[in-house]
């Protein structure tokens, strides 16, 4: 008699007194690959990682009609530290900039570690010289993890997965922070491991679906609403419910944004940087203007997020450029706070190192004070304006609940509101939709425009994806191999 692969049964998971997944049935079929798909926050992560064994549950999990052996299960994070040589992940958020730094961190190839076995090859028939390649890292073998680009992290985490060898392979949405190539690139390794024998699970958005996919999942407030045949499933016909809505009398309550009495909010004249024998940004000459609302974008590894931390004040190898912020060129007296108080700011990296142990009234409001986590006592009107963006974010039944306890698109949330708290004359997004749900990601490029709108705020928002581009965006650089250029709208 053939089992089932999986079979959960009225499986309920209660975290911190609250029920996450409620009494869901499912069935798995061994000839079945399933895509799990949801709103932010439905509980799609929670449910992963109790099939991987990390977290108490009622109900039943039945592995090949087992309930006492569970198979290898490898997941792929949203989100991962890897650990330097002293065998920690302390690492902040800026390190990534400091070179010296990097001598603390194995490379890629260290990681690995696939050289001493140079023909080998792993029972789903993958030759392990073929790996990189397989996942388009090669070009990044001697590359310290701490220098990594936020997609190329995440094409290393598939690696290190693969390596392992599960019998089921959960990847949570692993196509966040991937560019166009890499996307294309996981697709096809989707398909290769389905080829291979190797059971995957994926949570991901419904709109990135891959081709060996069977089955679908849906998850909403913990439960599951339907279940079906991949053919059977349109994004249209099952589309999650609304979002936030934009509040417009709470953002007409705001205030216009401080020292907006600048000409240029960035001027870059002939910018380099190098890291050892690497060139990640040759011969940047850019003008952003006051008012200016600019689009960055270009593949992973290109140089992206190295070039605004140019302007955040997170890269000391400003100072060995012309760079003026707000008509004052850098490193002629100013401090990095002058600097970051004009800025509203949100990153993969800043989301990774953030303190998880800040509530969610606190990670907003310490963006009023650019401090990761809250170390001074608010105002009342301070008070105020953090408790209208909580409101304005729809964050308020989870104000006073730890980072830790909230779902990654619920962090999200959470950061971007911290990155407008001040409303700043100056806002840099850096991939501020990953972990977003499509319905969240349309509402909150609704409060860009608006914001941008009604104050005239200068913009600088990155992103892979051209659907999350805001409409009030009409200049675009592009970003490849170091180099810089530019197209009008």
């Amino acid at each position: 008699m053939a089992f089932p692969f999986l079979q959960l049964n009225q499986l309920t998971v209660q975290l911190n007194g609250r029920k996450i997944i409620d009494h869901v049935d499912l069935t798995i079929q061994n000839n079945e690959q399933w895509a799990i798909t949801g709103p932010s926050g439905s509980g799609k992560t929670i449910l992963a990682h109790t099939l991987a064994g990390r977290h108490y549950y009622s109900g039943s999990i039945i592995f090949n009609g087992q309930t006492a052996r569970r198979p290898y299960i490898a997941v792929v994070e949203q989100q991962h530290r890897f650990k330097n040589l002293s065998g920690t992940s302390d690492f902040y958020y800026q390190q990534r900039y400091n070179a010296s730094d990097a001598e603390n961190t194995i490379t890629v190839a260290e990681k690995l570690d696939i050289g001493n076995r140079p023909h080998a090859t792993l029972t789903s028939g993958i030759a392990l010289a073929d790996l990189p390649s397989l996942v388009h890292i090669e070009h990044i073998l001697q590359e310290p993890l701490i220098q990594l680009s936020n997609g190329e992290n995440k094409r290393l985490q598939i690696a290190m997965a693969i390596l392992s060898e599960p019998q089921l392979l959960i990847l949570d949405n692993p196509f966040v922070g991937l560019d166009t190539e890499g996307r294309s690139m996981l697709n096809g390794v989707i398909n290769t491991l389905n080829n291979a024998g190797i059971k995957i699970i994926l949570i991901t958005s419904a709109t990135e679906i891959p081709d060996s996919i069977t089955h679908i999942a849906i998850i909403e407030n913990g439960k599951l609403v339907a279940s079906l045949p991949k053919k059977d499933f349109s994004t249209g016909k099952h589309m999650y419910p609304a979002g936030f809505r934009i509040d417009q009398t709470i953002l007409q309550t705001l205030h216009q944004p401080l020292e907006n009495n600048f000409e240029y909010a960035v001027k870059m004249v002939n910018v380099n940087v190098q890291y050892g024998n690497r060139s990640i940004l040759r011969n940047i000459s850019w003008e952003v203007k006051k008012g200016e609302h600019w689009s960055v974008s270009g593949p992973n590894g290109a140089g992206k997020s190295t070039l605004l931390s140019l302007i955040t004040g997170d890269n000391t190898k400003a100072y060995a450029n012309e760079i003026y912020l707000f008509d004052r060129r850098r490193g002629s007296g100013e401090s990095i706070w002058d600097i970051k108080r004009k800025i509203g700011y949100v990153s993969p990296e800043m989301h990774l190192y953030f303190d998880y142990t800040a509530t969610c009234f606190e990670a907003v409001a310490s963006g009023l004070f650019d401090s990761i986590g809250l170390f001074r006592t608010l105002t009342a009107a301070q008070h105020s304006q953090v408790n209208r963006w909580i409101a304005l974010f729809h964050l308020k039944a989870v104000e006073n609940k730890l980072l830790s306890l909230l779902s990654a698109g619920e962090q999200r949330l959470v950061l971007l509101a911290r990155a407008l708290v001040k409303n700043p004359p100056l806002l840099i997004l850096d991939e501020p939709c990953q972990g977003l749900d499509q319905e969240h990601i349309q509402q909150f490029r609704g409060i860009i425009d608006d914001i941008c709108r009604m104050f005239d705020t200068t913009l600088l928002y990155v992103s892979h994806y051209k659907e999350e581009i805001p409409d009030c965006i009409t200049r675009f650089m592009q970003i490849d191999e170091g180099k810089a250029s530019f197209v009008d709208v």
